[in-house]
């Protein structure tokens, strides 16, 4: 479904180890949504959050983060659209000892822990992987009885799912959830490109997969590392809306790191504009995808 406004959703900080290269990269509660808040100020309608271990800056779910992440955002009046993950507690390793059992790294869980954060914070759209499948040197795992839980219980708090795609396959799966009213139509996809294990960032993989999608479908994409701003371009001729961030790529150009997400925003802005688009507000966004802003969401006590 083409709209008139592209969306920029920002991916501020992601699930990947923490390296040097990655200083820009949040950490903290308090680092996390001032990132979130300095992409909405650059042209950002949805900021996509994980949270991290405050020791070690790699992978987390814990909840107090996510709290204080939420909070932190919505007292400071912005109104940007909330995008948490659920994309944590899928990673498996298998143990060389015995296969069965997760070796070091592996984060598997039930899919009422990954979601439990979404279900206490009310956000407008959580992301569901849509994916088994190898990422990178691992796999994760989120079968289909676990996709449903996480889906009926983001919709019970009235959480929109972003449907992230990797290849053809989990569209399909996608489409079959639908068909059985887990998901509410229409749907928002979210078209992932460049993952070693999914779809290559490229040109025809985009069209390809775009070409899978229910009609009604709104969606965005994007690709990873020196792919981001060429798939920012792409996505946009063909209608769709963009996501970036220092979750998916830690670069302005060749060898110049972001010194921060906003400058990646700053970016794709100018990208959409040059060819003739126009950037969707927060308001502009939830009306395109049918969200609410309640009070509840929008830190206002209910009485």
């Amino acid at each position: 479904m083409a709209t008139s406004k592209t969306i920029i959703t920002c991916a501020v900080t992601g699930a990947g180890a923490y390296t040097e290269r990655m200083k820009a990269v949040p950490v903290t509660p308090a680092q996390i949504a001032a990132e979130c808040l300095a992409a909405a100020g650059a042209g950002a309608a949805v900021c996509h959050i994980h949270v991290r271990d405050l020791e070690t800056g790699g992978t987390s779910m814990e909840l107090a983060h996510y709290r204080e992440v939420v909070r932190l955002i919505r007292e400071s009046g912005s109104d940007l659209v909330l995008n948490l993950t659920t994309g944590v507690g899928a990673r498996y390793i298998p143990s060389r000892e015995d296969p069965l059992i997760g070796g070091p790294g592996s984060t598997l869980t039930s899919p009422e822990i990954r979601v439990q954060h979404v279900v206490e914070l009310k956000p407008e759209i959580f992301s569901l992987d849509i994916a088994t499948m190898n990422f990178g040197g691992h796999a994760v795992l989120n079968t289909p009885d676990h996709l449903r839980v996480m889906a009926v219980a983001g919709r019970a708090v009235g959480a929109k799912p972003e449907l992230e795609v990797f290849d053809v396959g989990q569209i399909d799966l996608a489409r079959r959830l639908i068909a059985e009213g887990v998901i509410d139509s229409p749907p928002f996809f979210q078209i992932c490109l460049g993952v070693v294990g999914g779809a290559p960032a490229t040109s025809q993989a985009l069209f390809a997969l775009r070409q899978f999608l229910p009609e009604d479908a709104h969606w965005g994409g994007f690709g990873l590392s020196a792919a981001c701003f060429p798939m920012v371009a792409q996505c946009v001729l063909l209608g769709g809306h963009v996501r970036v961030g220092l979750e998916d790529n830690l670069y302005l150009s060749q060898g110049v790191l972001a010194p921060g997400n906003a400058a990646l925003v700053e970016r794709a802005v100018t990208i959409v504009e040059l060819l003739g688009g126009q950037i969707a507000s927060p308001a502009e966004a939830r009306a395109i995808l049918g969200l609410t802003q309640t009070k509840e969401r929008a830190g206002v006590v209910l009485v």
